[in-house]
């Protein structure tokens, strides 16, 4: 994560959130939030559909090694059963790009630009 934002957290909050928003985007399909977090989380998610993507069920050590990697960062078992059943197999054809981005304009409290992140 060399070059990644701060998010005005401290390491172990902004990975605690980076967390929770990357299990949200998965188990609904898109989230609402700032522009910088939204790039954030796509970082994240991507590697983790990435990940998931590598199971091929040949080599069982291979396997339950990827699995262990999604199961560490996706904070809710069944979105990561979901992930290894539904939304991999999905992707299985492309080669990243699983997610958009669509900015929607500033927020009205603090006017700070705010997006949608959404799955493919």
């Amino acid at each position: 994560m060399a070059g990644s934002r701060k998010l005005g957290r401290t390491t172990d909050h902004r990975k605690a959130m980076l967390r929770g928003m990357v299990t949200y985007l998965l188990e609904n399909g898109q989230i609402e939030t700032t522009v910088t977090r939204a790039k954030e989380v796509r970082s994240m998610a991507e590697k983790m559909i990435t990940i998931a993507k590598g199971i091929s069920g040949n080599d069982a050590a291979a396997d339950l090694h990827l699995k262990r990697q999604v199961f560490a960062y996706v904070t809710k078992e069944d979105v990561a059963n979901k992930l290894f059943n539904d939304i991999a197999p999905k992707y299985a054809e492309r080669n990243g790009g699983y997610t958009k981005i669509i900015k929607i304009g500033p927020r009205r409290g603090d006017a700070a630009e705010m997006a949608i992140i959404s799955l493919v």
